[in-house]
């Protein structure tokens, strides 16, 4: 054999061999990866006090006009069933892969608006009517947004990540004493607070301000959150994490989906921007038979606020 042949020869056999530990180092990523996801999933079924089992939904959803993926994100009490409560935390998460960015809006549940096919009511009553299709159906028709996932989050869920996440709790300034429905009592100034405590903190509204304090107290967590993740070790806690909220969460996405997007959120240092509907100066607060006390919305003005929120 001539030498130069004997070089592509080897030449070769070390291609390979390079390919060979490349797909090997790949698949024990994979296998580490599917592992962890396992061991969150168990975890949290060894500390659920019910069945996990969740009910199947409809879903026609998909990216909006805009190119954004679009999570409508809904929060659920687990001592209620899913169909037949009302849910009292309405959220969308707006991810831009081209751009990188993501954006939080959240709707007020008071809101008072068209739901399709029953007329006016709080927006939050959407889901008991119809789950999350009506809901995303009554988005869509009031602010011409289009949803393409949704995720029921049950409260218990939101407990075990942030535990799991952060040890040592999540540093909030807490701005007054609260213990008014909320399971815990919480005194006021600068602490770490953990999942139970924190998940009181976001719920309670039992002060002059009612649920617009709740709104600006969930996205005020939300922010607190991100800024103190630590992207490269809670990337490689991210299998895990999914796994110990997955058994807590009911949701059309899949798990490589959530994976993705959670990749992203946590090395994109853009920042999470915010927004509220119903925005300032675009509501007055009737009392209407039958629903109480109302945010009746100048549908149009925050129609207008949500595109320009997403676009920007």
């Amino acid at each position: 054999m001539m030498r130069s042949e004997r070089h592509q020869v080897k030449k070769k056999k070390r291609w390979k061999s390079v390919l060979l530990i490349f797909i090997l180092l790949i698949a024990a990523g994979v296998g580490y990866s599917y592992f962890q996801y396992k061991q969150g999933v168990n975890q949290s079924l060894k500390s659920m006090d019910q069945d996990p089992s969740k009910e199947v939904y409809t879903f026609e959803g998909k990216k909006d006009q805009y190119g954004d993926t679009n999570v409508l994100l809904l929060g659920s009490d687990a001592r209620k069933k899913e169909q037949s409560s009302r849910s009292d935390t309405i959220m969308i998460a707006h991810f831009n892969e081209a751009k990188g960015t993501f954006k939080l809006t959240s709707i007020m549940r008071d809101c008072y608006v068209e739901i399709p096919g029953y007329g006016k009511h709080k927006i939050n009553s959407a889901f008991a009517r119809g789950g999350p299709e009506l809901m995303r159906q009554t988005i869509k028709h009031n602010f011409d947004i289009d949803l393409q996932y949704y995720a029921i989050v049950n409260f218990q869920g939101f407990v075990q990540v942030i535990d799991e996440l952060f040890p040592d709790g999540v540093e909030i300034d807490v701005e007054k004493e609260m213990k008014k429905n909320i399971g815990v009592t919480l005194e006021p100034g600068l602490q770490s607070l953990n999942g139970k405590q924190l998940l009181g903190y976001v719920r309670y509204r039992h002060d002059a301000i009612g649920d617009f304090g709740r709104v600006q107290r969930q996205q005020k967590t939300i922010k607190a959150i991100e800024d103190q993740l630590s992207g490269i070790q809670t990337i490689t806690k991210l299998p895990k994490l999914i796994g110990v909220v997955t058994p807590y969460v009911n949701t059309n996405m899949k798990t490589s989906d959530i994976l993705f997007m959670g990749k992203d959120f946590l090395t994109e240092k853009q920042g999470l921007e915010t927004l509220r509907i119903p925005i300032e100066n675009s509501f007055t607060e009737p009392r209407v038979p039958g629903d109480g006390l109302v945010l009746d919305i100048d549908v149009e003005k925050n129609k207008e606020a949500i595109h320009q929120f997403i676009t920007k």
